[in-house]
């Protein structure tokens, strides 16, 4: 059903974009893919991009999430190996990864540190190095 970004909420938005994406269990083989629908709310008229562009652009910012933020919180911070069942606890302890990272970002872009990893920037902090 097609919709105008203004009839769900997104004054000022020129489209919205529906992306099918399928999965598949690397963990069981015979099992069926499973779908789902994304959506993204664009500023850009349908004459400034095309599709290809579009999706180049949507591929782009998922492979920025997986590569960057995805990859400190997991691989440096190890969130996927934690098991804290408790939902307050976890929201807190993602707050707390997200900080981290926030922080080692804004002392990379203000020149502060030296360090090239999220890991060696946590390791030299101090509660009077901050």
């Amino acid at each position: 059903m097609a919709v105008t970004p203004e009839a769900i909420g997104l004054c000022g938005c020129w489209q919205v974009i529906a992306v099918q994406r399928e999965s598949i269990d690397l963990d069981q083989p015979d099992a069926q893919p499973t779908g789902e629908v994304g959506y993204y709310a664009s500023s850009l008229s349908l004459a400034q991009r095309d599709d290809a562009a579009v999706a180049a652009a949507i591929r782009g910012h998922w492979s920025a999430i997986e590569n960057g933020t995805h990859y400190r919180r997991d691989v440096t911070l190890g969130e996927d190996a934690n098991r804290t069942a408790d939902c307050h606890g976890a929201a807190a302890l993602t707050s707390l990864r997200n900080l981290a990272n926030g922080l080692y970002e804004l002392a990379r872009e203000r020149q502060r540190t030296k360090v090239d990893t999220l890991r060696s920037w946590c390791q030299q902090q101090t509660c009077t190095s901050a």
